[in-house]
């Protein structure tokens, strides 16, 4: 309930009428700072709640191709700066036919936060494009890389703004984007991250946010005497951070039994072979029902939202916004699960969350859960600056310090407003604090 807050909601539902996502977010995290505005009066004289939710730019604009037959298509393109108080915008690009303002926003505002957590010197922003790239050839997705970076270009740079891939952006978008930036501007900087390791990557970047999401959602069991060895664990989704974050799980000593993707999902008691998903979905980029042919074992359900059916531990849900609704929380919380951490952004509804804390799970939101991809994105970012390519252990190292250390700050932050156990409120009061006071600290802008 928002008491000393609602002035900011009111104007915010003012000014963004028809953008459900956007509000959805700055709603959940205007909820955990009234305690903040309540304990910080000079952050209400200032204006940081007004300016926070505010993006400092926004960029909308037309992407024209040509497609293999000849014909020209125009998509919508989109670079939200939300904000640049710790650092360079930094946030992931999205190709998806669903990318809209109100998704590129809330996903820029939650990138504010997460950033923030990681402890590393980045500022929030998200972008994206309504382009498809399934179904599109190689050639196809070039051009249509080329054209959206022709525009994107002149808004970002390595001390300005440093996008990577998220949805439907992965290696291959990288690489034609990045040759495109370079061709037109003349230099190679560590612009994008997740790029290829033969021109600037980082080793571990591929498995980071699946990786990061486990060494937390680890931390916060070790916290509460547990770990995830012997423990069921259903993930949702089959891209990138749910293949590895299976992996990992499944490296931890627990039992993945369950993995989906938009038409429906798999479960496997025996737990999932990733090798074969990998094959279905890094190989022959391929729909996750292909796993029963190569495990008989298995089965398959139509329909991904009945995956929260299958009763587990730990449930990571890992494929997209809102995709784990009230019912399926009350089903999981039946089912006994004992703790939920998001590898994807915002996957639970409001009313899911508030069935998971009513219940006392174990629950951790994405902009801390899922923080490793943005956080290995900027160890990235360090080893561009300084000519470097650190090893894969030392990355991985890095990251799961980070990750651990995400965890203990949420958990402490969330103990000294009060609000012990909520890694809700922990997560969006400890960003919110880091960000809000370097606003203060450099003035009106």
């Amino acid at each position: 309930m928002l008491n000393k807050l609602q002035y900011v909601m009111d104007m915010v539902e003012k000014r963004n009428p028809n953008e459900p996502e956007f509000l959805q977010a700055v709603e959940e995290v205007l909820e955990s700072l009234e305690v903040v505005a309540t304990k910080n009066p000079e952050f209400l004289d200032a204006g940081i709640f007004e300016r926070i939710v505010e993006p400092e730019r926004q960029i909308f604009f037309r992407v024209p191709w040509v497609d293999d037959n000849g014909k020209v298509q125009v998509n919508r393109g989109f670079r939200i700066q939300f904000n640049s108080a710790i650092g360079p915008y930094k946030g992931g690009l999205r190709f998806h036919p669903s990318v809209n303002a109100s998704i590129i926003k809330f996903l820029g505002f939650e990138q504010i936060f997460k950033n923030a957590l990681t402890t590393l010197p980045m500022g929030g922003g998200k972008g994206g494009c309504d382009f498809d790239p399934k179904g599109k050839s190689d050639a196809e997705v070039m051009r249509f890389c080329q054209s959206f970076m022709s525009e994107l270009n002149r808004h970002i740079g390595q001390f300005t703004d440093v996008p990577a891939g998220d949805i439907g952006v992965g290696a291959r978008e990288i690489g034609f984007m990045y040759g495109q930036y370079k061709k037109i501007r003349n230099e190679s900087v560590g612009v994008l991250t997740g790029k290829g390791l033969q021109y600037g990557g980082s080793l571990a970047r591929t498995e980071a946010t699946g990786y990061g999401l486990c060494y937390l959602t680890e931390a916060m069991l070790n916290d509460h005497g547990s770990s995830f060895a012997g423990k069921t664990v259903v993930v949702s989704g089959s891209g990138n951070v749910a293949i590895y974050a299976t992996q990992k799980a499944t490296e931890m000593g627990a039992k993945v039994v369950a993995l989906s993707d938009s038409a429906g999902y798999i479960y496997d008691e025996n737990g999932i072979n990733l090798d074969v998903v990998k094959d279905i979905k890094e190989v022959r980029r391929a729909r996750i029902k292909e796993y029963v042919d190569a495990v008989p074992t298995a089965t398959y359900t139509e329909g991904c939202a009945g995956i929260w059916n299958i009763p587990c531990d730990v449930a990571m849900p890992c494929a997209t916004q809102n995709e784990l609704n009230e019912e399926a929380a009350k089903t999981l919380v039946k089912n006994g699960v004992k703790a939920i951490t998001e590898g994807a952004n915002m996957p639970c509804t409001p009313e899911a969350v508030s069935i998971i804390q009513a219940n006392n799970v174990l629950y951790v939101p994405g902009k801390a859960s899922n923080a490793g991809g943005v956080a290995v994105s900027g160890l990235e970012m360090s080893q561009n600056s300084l000519r470097l390519s650190w090893t894969f252990e030392d990355v991985d190292a890095r990251l799961k310090a980070i990750m651990e250390e995400i965890y203990a700050n949420i958990s402490t932050t969330a103990k000294e407003y009060g609000l012990e156990g909520d890694y809700v409120a922990g997560a969006n009061i400890a960003g919110f604090l880091k960000v809000a006071r370097a606003m203060l600290a450099q003035g009106v802008i």
